[in-house]
């Protein structure tokens, strides 16, 4: 799914944790998508951000722990 976001989406943190159910989740949409900082409001218009398909075997919030 590909999803607009803007700077009032506030952080990746705040749209993993809408569209995927968890805010540590945010570090796939950031490798998904190429995205180094996950604060979004600096942005100064729209962008175009795809999502990951939500996960039930991911239970931790850090890449390094996800086997």
């Amino acid at each position: 799914m590909i999803i607009q976001v803007t700077a009032a989406d506030i952080s990746l943190f705040h749209v993993a944790a809408r569209y995927l159910g968890d805010a540590t989740q945010w570090w796939r949409i950031s490798q998904l998508n190429g995205i180094s900082d996950p604060d979004l409001s600096r942005l100064t218009s729209p962008i175009s951000v795809a999502l990951p398909s939500q996960s039930a075997t991911l239970t931790a919030g850090l890449p390094e722990l996800v086997a």
